[in-house]
């Protein structure tokens, strides 16, 4: 039986996933305060009989018991291509070093591994991937980097990421193991909600307003192209490349949706039309325009807007907690506490499901059943289905094998 414990879980995919796995639950949770209220809807699940120690507090009482594996979901912003400050500057880098550090040097695992941004095997990511390989050799792990994105694993969305690996020397004999690669079959975003309505629990809309009215952008598009929301909604779907409206609204000018904005009384938006009209005309820029989402097969990475306007693709309304749940795979009975204040706590998560062919795989490797290779750093890339070896801060090759 392979035991395991988590590091800075977070809402709990990556490790619930692990549960499925090894067919165990945690023997305990290690985090730091600044987490602690991502992680009461964990605790929560395992009704707080798991043990749960916060390693920041005066003299934290360590377990004693030896695990396999440790699994952490450390804070992606210091790399997140969402975030104003990624780089090497930005403090949540620290949680990565941190946690690392202690599970090596404290806990000692055969596997440590964690997800985190795309840019970790990119530009962005250089130094941290120096720090960690370094981190790794001083005490006895080799690294390694697995770059993929949950559409692979089965997931509705999009939403590309980077896993790590620490792999201890000893147990690997001075290698590293490869993982298998993934190209499953998905649901479509539809079908995910479908599946997620035999539930009737926290069923409430994240975003309470109606799409279809208090979008006044998406107003206009209906009137003017005289559609219900289920009608147009089936309509993209069938025409359109991609999810949402406003791909259509820019197919019009910006002076005319102004007009008909100023028509109907709508002056914020009206004022909002001549501004972006200005800036087509003048400064020759791009404009970015976060409304309504119209879901299209696959959604996008579930974050930052996406709880908020992400609609419903037949009924007149924005996406439920539920609904947020099942997108990311939550288990059906998982709650989420204090909802109304809880939402992002859903997004900064790993999909179940991409996370349990992680545990997968890790399962398989310690069971001797993965090929390795003899190095100190290797990336693999699940979307080209292949590996190389690489110095950890080497760029030119990484840089034409990410894309």
């Amino acid at each position: 039986m392979i035991k395991h414990a988590g590091i800075i879980p977070l809402i709990g995919g990556e490790i619930l996933a692990s549960d499925e796995v090894y067919g165990v639950k945690p023997e305990y949770i290690l985090s730091y305060s600044p987490f602690s209220g991502n992680e009461v809807h964990l605790l929560n699940h395992y009704e707080n009989k798991i043990p749960y120690i916060l390693l920041d507090d005066e003299n934290p009482k360590i377990p004693k018991e030896k695990v396999d594996v440790v699994s952490s979901v450390c804070p992606c912003a210091g790399l997140s291509s969402y975030h104003n400050s990624a780089g090497e500057d930005n403090p949540n880098n620290q949680w990565m070093e941190k946690s690392s550090k202690f599970i090596l040097e404290s806990v000692k695992p055969k596997v440590l591994w964690g997800e985190n941004a795309p840019a970790l095997a990119g530009k962005v990511g250089k130094f941290m991937r120096e720090k960690l390989h370094k981190i790794g050799q001083e005490r006895g792990y080799n690294f390694s980097i697995y770059i993929t994105r949950s559409l692979e694993h089965g997931g509705a969305q999009y939403r590309k990421r980077t896993f790590y690996f620490f792999w201890n020397k000893d147990t690997f004999n001075n290698k590293i193991p490869l993982l298998n690669y993934y190209k499953k079959e998905r649901p479509t975003i539809g079908q995910v909600f479908e599946n997620a309505a035999k539930y009737n629990f926290q069923q409430e809309p994240i975003n309470p307003k109606i799409p279809s009215i208090d979008d006044k952008y998406y107003e206009y598009v209906l009137e003017h192209m005289n559609m219900t929301h289920k009608e147009f909604a089936e309509h993209i779907t069938k025409t359109l490349p991609v999810e949402g409206y406003i791909q259509y609204v820019l197919k019009h000018t910006w002076d005319k949706v102004g007009e008909w904005c100023d028509k109907k009384g709508y002056e914020k938006e009206a004022a909002h039309c001549g501004r972006r009209v200005k800036k087509l005309k003048e400064k020759g820029g791009g404009l970015m325009l976060r409304g309504t989402i119209i879901p299209k097969d696959y959604i996008g990475a579930f974050v930052v807007h996406y709880p908020y306007n992400l609609a419903h693709p037949v009924e007149d309304r924005y996406v439920t907690y539920r609904e947020a749940m099942e997108i990311m795979g939550l288990p059906s009975n998982f709650e989420l506490l204090n909802p109304e204040k809880s939402v992002n706590h859903i997004c900064q998560n790993v999909p179940y499901y991409t996370a349990k062919d992680m545990a997968t795989e890790v399962k398989a490797i310690i069971e001797g059943k993965r090929q390795t290779v003899s190095n100190s750093f290797v990336i693999q890339n699940n979307l080209q289905n292949n590996y190389a070896v690489h110095d950890p801060v080497e760029m030119n090759s990484l840089e034409n094998f990410l894309n």
